[in-house]
């Protein structure tokens, strides 16, 4: 399983599934990041936190917690 926080910068990947619970998956999902979306990794801050996406057009910052949640392929 590969996680959203292991992805370097400059790729593309797509999301495969959400894992959390009840408010925090609502979060990612109201952000736009649902099951088959393509997320482009525009930027990792040196600690791993915040990482910088655009998904849908549009640029979006995720905690390292956040990221570790959405699986990718």
């Amino acid at each position: 399983m590969k996680t959203l926080r292991e992805v370097a910068c400059g790729q593309t990947v797509t999301v495969k599934r959400l894992h959390g619970e009840g408010p925090v998956k609502r979060r990612i999902m109201d952000m736009g990041i649902t099951k088959g979306v393509p997320v482009f990794v525009r930027k990792v801050a040196p600690l791993g936190d915040p990482v910088e996406v655009t998904v849908r057009g549009y640029e979006l910052s995720l905690r390292k917690a956040d990221a570790e949640m959405i699986e990718v392929e």
